[in-house]
């Protein structure tokens, strides 16, 4: 078993992704993981970054694959015994002008976005050491005030997803409603947005919150998870629109994924592009994206 602090990117041969990873291979002291659903396009990636003389390591991997996610925890933890940082980056986008049926947008983005994330974390948590550190992706579309308006329907909505009692098993069940209220046409009724991307990643934020709460009682010391913002961020997801490149979109998270050791803030905090803590249910924004 080697002796080697470990760190994982989730849907890493491109875009952000790969630009995290670069940014790990040369500031993380251990060995980087890239990971993909494609072996052939992950290893691709990583000729790449080892032509620029970056040491980096590949493993199949596929959030919405339960064996996938299963052989992945198993060579870990047989090869290293543990995990030090996690980044949850892995999570598809429907275009603007996609013609799925809205209920099926929904429950694709909602099953790989929120629940695949979430498999992954329940493998992989039970590796993680003492003061490792979890990112996960969040977006500014995934802003909580953004959860439609100031209908009442919307507000109940708002009130359960940040509650401070929220738990796991009851965002899974808002999660699913939404699925539902999707398929069924009555989404806005309900007081969810337009755009399944935009809820999948209002929960994986809120999830981001619920698991920093179990991490505070863990017996392992020092456990910090945190959701960032990345900013408008060009890349293939955003159809090449956007403000930023993908290496200032890797800024937040890396920053994340290097907090050091016995950090008090942010802790659980969705976290903007230029790395300052946005109170995600009342705000104010530091900039529009």
């Amino acid at each position: 078993m080697e002796d080697t602090r470990v760190a994982v990117v989730t849907g890493s041969n491109k875009g952000i992704g790969l630009a995290i990873v670069r940014g790990l291979c040369s500031e993380f002291d251990g060995c980087v993981y890239l990971t993909a659903r494609d072996e052939g396009r992950g290893m691709e990636a990583v000729e790449a970054l080892q032509e620029e003389g970056l040491s980096v390591r590949f493993h199949q991997l596929d959030i919405d694959d339960e064996e996938s996610i299963a052989a992945f925890k198993t060579h870990i933890e047989d090869t290293y015994g543990g995990l030090d940082v996690l980044v949850n980056n892995a999570a598809i986008a429907y275009k603007a002008a996609a013609t799925e049926p809205f209920g099926e947008q929904a429950e694709n983005s909602i099953r790989i976005n929120f629940f695949g994330t979430l498999a992954l974390c329940r493998s992989l948590f039970p590796l993680l050491r003492p003061h490792a550190r979890v990112v996960t992706m969040s977006s500014f579309v995934a802003f909580l005030p953004r959860v439609n308006g100031d209908e009442p329907q919307a507000f109940n909505l708002r009130e359960k997803l940040s509650s401070e009692e929220l738990t796991e098993e009851e965002l899974c069940d808002l999660m699913n409603q939404f699925v539902e209220t999707a398929k069924d046409g009555t989404w806005t009724e309900a007081g969810w947005q337009s755009s399944a991307y935009s809820v999948s990643k209002v929960g994986v934020t809120a999830l981001t919150r619920v698991q920093q709460r179990a991490f505070d009682d863990d017996p392992r010391e020092d456990l910090i998870v945190n959701c960032c913002n990345p900013g408008a961020v060009v890349t293939d997801m955003s159809s090449h629109k956007g403000a930023f490149t993908v290496e200032q979109g890797a800024e937040c998270p890396i920053y994340l994924a290097l907090l050091p050791p016995d950090t008090e803030e942010p802790k659980g905090a969705y976290v903007w592009h230029d790395k300052q803590v946005v109170d995600w249910v009342k705000g104010p924004l530091p900039s529009p994206y």
